[in-house]
């Protein structure tokens, strides 16, 4: 089944230096149907102004795996650990028993990513942060691991989750099967271009809950750039 969450339909917040969509709802008064797929809880699409950002604050128990689409962002967290992480990259931070970290645009354009949330399988355990980079030509006409809870999935980022987010950018009137286990849904986000998922129109920004298929069907209407998270 696939279950759309169009772009407009997104809860949205914007506070001047933050504008952010909510591809599943964050309080009890957001979308009604914009639940939790599985260990995958939150998948934010924020822009952040120039010069701005998050200062330090704290997180325990949750794997966050940001996703640059645009721009630069700097990171530097209690760890020690600090970075530059580019469009086309990718970071990991395992909370653990709690780690305090801030983020900012470190470029001069709109800074402009995912954030998405996991449920660790158990909680507890040392805090982690790390990035790599993903050009985007490496998922050309199919689907990468970028990060993973699952260690046959070599080169990914890990993450203490059951659940495997993956990037995608297929050229225009190119076709993607990809296999879904029994036990796996999935949510799909167009992150630029515009496709059909099993024959079913999906535009720039908009999300998909897949749930109880074998697999799915991409053809890219024009040339596309995907990402999606496989939560088992």
């Amino acid at each position: 089944m696939l279950t759309h969450r169009r772009w407009a339909s997104l809860d949205a917040a914007d506070h001047g230096w933050l504008r952010a969509k909510y591809h599943f709802r964050v309080t009890p008064s957001g979308h009604p149907s914009h639940d939790a797929l599985g260990p995958l809880i939150v998948w934010n699409d924020d822009e952040i102004a120039v010069d701005s950002g998050f200062p330090l604050h704290g997180h325990r128990d949750v794997e966050i795996v940001t996703y640059v689409r645009e721009g630069v962002l700097g990171h530097r967290d209690t760890l020690g650990s600090e970075g530059l992480i580019r469009a086309g990259d990718v970071q990991v931070m395992s909370a653990g028993t709690g780690i305090r970290h801030a983020e900012f645009n470190k470029g001069d354009v709109p800074l402009k990513l995912y954030q998405i949330w996991l449920q660790p399988r158990q909680t507890g355990g040392q805090p982690h942060w790390a990035t790599k980079p993903f050009p985007r030509d490496v998922g050309m006409g199919r689907f990468k691991v970028l990060a993973s809870g699952y260690a046959h999935d070599q080169g990914a980022l890990p993450v203490r989750a059951d659940a495997r987010v993956l990037g995608a950018t297929v050229g225009g009137g190119e076709r993607l099967q990809h296999m879904l286990a029994p036990c796996e849904s999935a949510y799909l986000v167009v992150a630029s271009g515009r496709i059909a998922v099993n024959g079913e129109p999906m535009g720039p920004r908009d999300g998909v809950a897949i749930t109880d298929v074998s697999s799915i069907q991409i053809l890219a209407l024009e040339t596309a750039e995907l990402v999606m998270v496989e939560a088992g």
